[in-house]
């Protein structure tokens, strides 16, 4: 194929208009290759070859607002009518430390593939869908071959995060065998990892882990001591493979977080959220998840299961449902019932307020709380009745009693 056929993506009206500012801009990356492999372009790139300055004074004429968001590197991003693109001056690199470089621009197109990371990633297509390929991209992809542009090491070197990009493009896109220079390259380079930021090894290892089945990339990094580089202590593969099995079996989407709480311990997730630096929100459902101790049981009886689901909530419920499946696969039909459960449980309205404590002759302070959790305790062990009579006397007795 030397073209792509017209795209809703290519013929949006804010591509369109984007392009016609940029008049010998072309598509690159992402766009270009998801399209040739028929999966969803959730995002265009466009390379062009302007310096950055005239870059953004061709959009302000267009009436296109950009923002700076990597100017030294040659990028800013244009917003059309509400939709982002990133727009990169074509570049080549003068010097890097493996975490950034110092670029000098150019109006060389094979000059930018040559300095760009993977093959396949150094597609460029022109508005009308005209292909360029400087690099053997186009038979790499389709052959399913993640191989770097030129010299491996040399590619590593510049960034070292690319070492954890090999996986992900292998899970990804990658047909066989793992390319024997690449992964020959990225072994010898591990110790580089040790320079790049957490938040930049989660990205990348996220979008690993969500792939459809990680464990083939994941073994490789294991028996190459590159994963012990990002995750510390013995990662529990068996568990994750299980889990990833499970999903493409059930149709579950891939969480990327759910099964990296499978690979760790509960020390483990600490120590990941930490060197990661993972949001609030991810270590919190990462650690507890990790750190549960209910104990979740193919015998656990309708109103034991219903006590857990009220008091863990559907989601912590459904990850610690998970988490055992993967452990235990060959009780699925008992898991599969616990989630058609989770799904549709509804979660009963706990009768009692402050108030109602307070009326009952409580008075106002700490005393309210503690009849309140009582109350509450002995509601859910009584498959949370709605008996009016029986709640009114239950009241009565733990205000009562506390009260005496």
């Amino acid at each position: 194929m030397t073209r792509l056929e017209p795209q809703p993506w290519m013929t949006a009206p804010a591509t369109e208009k984007l392009m016609a500012a940029l008049p010998k801009a072309r598509f690159v990356g992402g766009a270009v290759r998801n399209t040739l492999l028929g999966k969803p372009v959730t995002e265009v790139d466009v390379a062009a070859p302007y310096e950055p300055p005239q870059v953004s004074a061709l959009l302000a004429a267009a009436g296109i607002k950009t923002v700076p968001t990597g100017i030294e590197h040659g990028t800013v991003t244009a917003v059309v009518d509400g939709t982002p693109f990133e727009v990169t001056s074509l570049r080549r690199d003068v010097a890097t430390d493996g975490r950034r470089a110092v670029v000098a621009f150019t109006t060389d197109w094979a000059e930018d593939a040559q300095r760009r990371d993977f093959t396949m990633n150094a597609l460029y297509a022109a508005p009308d869908g005209e292909l360029y390929d400087f690099v053997d991209g186009l038979a790499d992809l389709h052959a399913g071959k993640v191989r770097f542009v030129g010299d491996p090491v040399t590619r590593i070197r510049e960034d070292y995060l690319r070492i954890l990009r090999l996986f992900r493009f292998q899970a990804w896109y990658g047909a066989g065998e793992i390319d024997a220079a690449a992964l020959a390259a990225a072994q010898q380079e591990k110790t580089g990892l040790a320079k790049l930021s957490g938040e930049r090894i989660a990205k990348e290892m996220l979008k690993l882990l969500e792939a459809q089945d990680p464990l083939p990339c994941l073994i490789a990094m294991r028996d190459t001591s590159i994963l012990s580089q990002v995750l510390p202590g013995v990662a529990n593969l068996m568990r994750l493979g299980s889990l990833a099995k499970i999903g493409r079996s059930e149709g579950f989407a891939p969480d990327g977080l759910l099964r990296l709480a499978t690979l760790l311990t509960a020390e483990g997730a600490a120590t990941v959220a930490a060197r990661w630096k993972l949001s609030t929100a991810q270590r919190i459902r990462l650690e507890d998840i990790c750190s549960a101790k209910e104990k979740l049981v193919p015998t656990l009886s309708p109103s034991e299961r219903d006590r857990l689901l009220y008091r863990l909530g559907v989601p912590r419920f459904k990850d610690r449902l998970f988490l055992v499946w993967a452990g235990h696969p060959r009780c699925a039909a008992h898991w599969q019932d616990f989630l058609a459960t989770a799904e549709t449980w509804q979660k009963p309205h706990f009768p009692f307020s402050g108030g109602d404590v307070m009326e009952a002759g409580v008075p106002r302070g700490p005393l309210v709380g503690q009849v309140l959790a009582e109350l509450e305790a002995w509601w859910i062990e009584n498959g949370f009745s709605q008996d009016r009579a029986a709640l009114d006397q239950r009241l009565k007795q733990a205000v009562q009693a506390r009260l005496r």
